[in-house]
């Protein structure tokens, strides 16, 4: 076997097979060709002595040995990011470019801080994206973009054992948006059994809000809309559309509807931050996760 031919990218290559399941959506990860990641997992099976990819149907699957080689890259990464942070430390301003995505709603919580702060950073440079997945899909964002905040259902622990970095941001309650006239909207607070038969507003099937109102409702809940854009949601409830579950921290009433606690249920989301281990050893990563925790820290210390 020639090692010098185990080289980062070379198990880079593998671990994004392994990850997406095939060629093709390795090579759109990579930003290169199919016939680039082909070429290089040829090339590593002839160097290493074995086949590191096997056919299945039209696709392809990892072999044992490629299945060895894309876990022990893991390590390898970490042990690079980590040598380079050591190095970066050294330097009166270490930088560089951290890509942040956020749900809408925590991104509206979270991104105007997290943006002024560094602007005072010198060198550093953040890259913002919103958009919601589903609880499951947080962490493949991660092999795209450095730092992914992501949602679930509180009590939950959905991305126990998906070898990423987990850093816990806050938990935020879940509260009932009632239209003004509603007949429980003078109430201080709700419980489940007061919200039996009611019409729902929630988010679509698999997001944490949607979760958590299955969860509160015994699993059929009366959804008449399914919208995951929280404004939008809240204008409907303004107009008496019906009633929903928003988070507490990012909806704003404006004197339009009235906003209940529940009492007697788990109804919270717990928002963290997501990183891969190697990504999250770099300097600048992991000054960006400590300031969301931050951030997160501040919000709850005002509320």
């Amino acid at each position: 076997m020639n090692s010098r031919t185990l080289d980062p990218h070379a198990l880079e290559v593998v671990r994004a097979v392994g990850a997406r399941g095939g060629v093709g959506a390795a090579a759109e990860l990579l930003h290169v060709t199919p016939s680039a990641v082909s070429q290089t997992l040829q090339a590593l099976g002839r160097d290493i002595g074995m086949p590191v990819t096997e056919r299945v149907g039209r696709g392809v699957r990892l072999t044992p040995a490629g299945q060895a080689l894309a876990a022990a890259s893991v390590d390898v990464a970490v042990a690079l990011e980590r040598a380079r942070a050591a190095c970066d430390a050294l330097r009166t301003d270490p930088g560089g470019e951290v890509t942040v995505s956020a749900f809408a709603s925590g991104a509206r919580m979270l991104f105007p801080g997290l943006l002024t702060w560094a602007q005072d950073v010198p060198g550093l440079r953040v890259v913002l994206a919103d958009g919601d997945v589903a609880t499951d899909r947080f962490a493949a964002l991660t092999d795209e973009i450095d730092v992914v905040v992501g949602h679930h259902p509180e009590g939950e622990d959905p991305w126990a054992n998906i070898g990423r970095r987990i850093v816990p941001l806050l938990r935020e309650p879940l509260d009932v948006a009632l239209p003004l006239d509603h007949r429980l909207a003078d109430r201080a607070w709700l419980t489940p059994q007061d919200l039996a038969d009611e019409e729902w507003i929630s988010v679509r099937e698999g997001f944490p809000v949607a979760e958590v109102l299955s969860a509160i409702t015994g699993g059929a809940p009366r959804v008449t809309q399914r919208l995951n854009d929280f404004s939008v949601v809240e204008a409907l409830v303004a107009a008496g559309h019906g009633i929903s579950l928003l988070p507490r921290y990012t909806t704003s009433t404006q004197g339009r509807f009235r906003l209940l606690p529940l009492r007697g249920v788990r109804a919270a989301r717990s928002i963290a931050a997501l990183a891969r281990p190697d990504r999250a050893e770099r300097l600048a990563v992991r000054r960006v996760l400590d300031r969301l925790v931050a951030e997160a820290a501040s919000l709850t210390e005002t509320r």
